[in-house]
């Protein structure tokens, strides 16, 4: 499949946007896949296109979190393995559905995921009681999954998911969630990207290109994250997640 620069011109600031998003607050992808399909591509291209561009931002986010002691690598470790099988379930199920259901779909989800941002509180830290370890790391085996078979599927909102989860449910600080959630969501990233390259739902050129405004978000979006600017994105990601409804329900009717 091939694309136009004016693809390129609305994929690509939008995609810097999503990564800084993505790195300060985690669901980059609600202004990323929105991007693409507002540009014209078809869902399963958006998606796999997406997959190489945010998983590309996504692994540098990882990196700085990483860096900066964010990352309880044991905890993470065991969350990898079943968001990695959830994943490539997820993106395997996606590629059965056909691009009017998906979109109907989307109907349902657009709306859901814009109610849930902005009732969101995981952004803030909590001061929830510590669980035991065997019991923390039970509970975010399963947030894993369940999480990874979502971002496999659709994905967006994925990083913001991880955090209100990790946070609420499984009583993990703010930081380690952020960095667990950061890892989990690169890996879910690049096994559903796997999925869409061997389908060959990927235009190449376009998510290479994106990858680097990607990083470029991803990168100042990380040097913000201990300013707690995560708040400031809510407004951004309801007015494109606004813009992308319009455009399914102009599609679908």
């Amino acid at each position: 499949m091939t694309v136009d620069i004016i693809t390129f011109l609305i994929v690509c600031p939008l995609v810097f946007l999503a990564g800084f998003v993505d790195a300060v607050a985690g669901g980059g992808g609600l202004i990323s896949l929105p991007a693409y399909m507002i540009a014209g591509l078809p869902v399963h291209y958006a998606i796999g296109t997406n997959k190489l561009s945010s998983g590309v931002g996504s692994l540098f986010a990882t990196y700085r979190f990483a860096k900066k002691g964010y990352i309880q690598w044991k905890r993470a470790g065991i969350c990898v393995i079943f968001a990695l099988i959830g994943s490539m379930l997820g993106a395997n199920i996606a590629l059965l559905i056909t691009d009017h259901i998906f979109k109907m779909l989307m109907l349902v989800i657009i709306p859901v995921t814009a109610f849930y941002i902005i009732r969101c509180k995981s952004l803030e830290d909590n001061h929830l009681q510590e669980y035991s370890n065997v019991k923390t790391s039970l509970i975010c085996i399963g947030i894993a999954f369940v999480i990874g078979v979502y971002d496999g599927f659709y994905g967006p909102g994925t990083g913001t998911f991880l955090l209100l989860l990790l946070t609420s449910l499984a009583h993990i600080k703010l930081g380690s969630a952020n960095g667990i959630a950061k890892v989990i969501n690169v890996t879910t990233n690049l096994s559903a990207l796997a999925v869409y390259v061997s389908s060959g739902k990927i235009v190449v050129l376009l998510g290479i290109v994106a990858a680097l405004f990607s990083l470029l978000g991803n990168y100042l979006g990380t040097k913000l994250f201990d300013k707690s600017g995560a708040k400031a994105v809510k407004p951004i990601m309801i007015f494109v997640l606004c813009v992308f409804f319009i455009k399914v329900v102009l599609e679908v009717f």
